[in-house]
């Protein structure tokens, strides 16, 4: 990806030079913004092969992906010309359906799974050459999520924290007066969320569907548009 972005740095470092907005925006010490975006969640499934007394075996999945809403704040700290730290802690709101199906009968249950995420990413932006108004870059690094959503008596129950890699790309597009910075960014879960501690349930029986995971991890898509 390193590579890649030279590249593009290069092909758009070519063109033709323009006026340039904000030509010194670039080497301020701290640069402080916010964002407004859309993401979608998803889950990875690792099943136990569990089967119950009566012969039931359940799978999950979530066959559809529904659009949430997130928006943070922006710091961002100048490390050197091509590299910077940034830090956006933020709040997303989002969920997604489970559909659970048992193997035999293909009976099927689906639910709702809302998940309001406090985040904190902590994230280096690696930069190309600037070129006229707009400058390509690359981002990663971790983000640390806190679900502060009430979930009494879902037939699957998610642990409150969780931590993700990320990784992205965006472009920083310099205007007139500030920079519109566009950036679509790939959020990896790095822990089991499936929470095996169900007192709350209301039928005991239930417990079969979180018996019948080994495993989950959680995974977002984020789309976000910077306002610096």
């Amino acid at each position: 990806m390193v590579v890649l972005l030279s590249l593009v740095g290069g092909t758009v470092w070519a063109q033709p030079r323009k006026v340039q907005n904000l030509p010194y925006a670039d080497y301020k010490l701290l640069h402080l913004g916010f964002s407004i975006g859309t993401h979608v969640q998803d889950m990875t499934f690792v099943h136990s092969g569990f089967v119950t007394e009566s012969g039931e075996s359940w799978y999950m999945d979530i066959p559809d992906f529904s659009p949430g809403f997130n928006v943070n704040l922006m710091a961002d700290l100048y490390l050197c010309q091509y590299l910077n730290l940034r830090v956006s802690p933020g709040i997303f709101f989002g969920n997604k359906v489970v559909k659970y199906r048992e193997s035999n009968t293909q009976e099927y249950r689906t639910q709702d799974l809302k998940s309001n995420y406090i985040v904190l990413p902590v994230e280096l932006k690696f930069s190309a050459e600037r070129c006229n108004n707009y400058r390509p870059y690359l981002i990663g690094g971790v983000m640390a999520t806190a679900d502060v959503s009430k979930k009494r008596n879902d037939l699957l129950k998610l642990n409150t924290f969780d931590g993700y890699l990320t990784i992205g790309f965006g472009c920083d597009l310099y205007l007139p007066y500030f920079k519109l910075i566009p950036e679509l960014k790939f959020c990896f879960g790095l822990t089991n969320v499936i929470n095996r501690n169900r007192n709350d349930l209301n039928d005991p029986a239930d417990i079969k569907f979180t018996q019948s995971l080994k495993k989950a991890t959680s995974n977002m898509v984020v789309l976000s548009f910077y306002f610096e």
